[in-house]
């Protein structure tokens, strides 16, 4: 379009957008609350689909996946919603729009439940029951620790290394934090319940170790990343 001088309008630059998650993070981070408020109104609100580490001797794995969509309190919920939002976006940008969002769920799905039988394992033939995404939440700031700050070939960034110092050093502080807080027993959201740290981590090193074998096999390739060599992932 010109002005009557014979002048080129510029186009008006594109707009950022504010909120940009892929979908599939969206939904996962919507549910959380939404089934809260679901699980309020059972009759046993929820306590026949907790995961306890006796469940593993007795044969009952589904609680393994079960106990994911359950939480203790609105603010553990919200919580989770807000971290599975956050570090989910990198790890289903990795893996694109095509297979990429059952690659993603999938992912997610699996880092919570070996999060819960890790937990299993420690506190074995425990009846202390725990609910939570917390486990799945880790798995996925695994995963994102592998991608954030990464050089840009793929999209969301590719895996880095598990030896990148970078890597080393965010695993370390992300640990700590969560050693700490289980061992103090407290974190927000957590409404008295004890806080289980040892799920936490285990489901921080599934995500962590998954997300270089998944970039490489799922990992979505932009134009500008065909030209060079990819860094190699472990």
């Amino acid at each position: 379009m010109t002005d009557p001088q014979g002048r080129f309008d510029a186009p008006p630059p594109g707009r950022e957008r504010i909120f940009n998650a892929p979908l599939t993070v969206v939904l996962i981070a919507v549910s959380m609350p939404v089934l809260f408020f679901f699980q309020q109104r059972l009759p046993d609100e929820g306590v026949s689909m907790a995961f306890a580490p006796a469940d593993l001797a007795d044969g009952r794995w589904g609680t393994l996946f079960t106990s994911m969509l359950l939480h203790v309190g609105w603010a553990h919920a919200i919580m989770n919603a807000i971290a599975a939002l956050a570090f989910g976006a990198p790890v289903a940008r990795l893996f694109g729009d095509r297979i990429g969002p059952t690659v993603f769920l999938l992912f997610y799905v699996a880092c919570g439940a070996l999060a819960a039988l890790g937990y299993g394992l420690v506190h074995w033939g425990s009846s202390d029951p725990m609910v939570g995404a917390s486990g799945a939440v880790f798995g996925l700031i695994g995963g994102a620790t592998r991608l954030m700050g990464a050089p840009q070939g793929w999209r969301g960034g590719r895996v880095l290394s598990l030896l990148d110092r970078r890597v080393i050093a965010a695993s370390i502080a992300w640990m700590a934090v969560n050693a700490v807080t289980g061992l103090i027993g407290y974190a927000p959201g957590a409404d008295g319940a004890r806080i289980a740290w040892e799920a936490h981590a285990f489901g921080f090193l599934a995500g962590l170790l998954a997300i270089g074998p998944l970039g490489r096999a799922f990992g979505t390739t932009s134009h500008a990343g065909r030209s060079g060599g990819a860094d190699s992932t472990i």
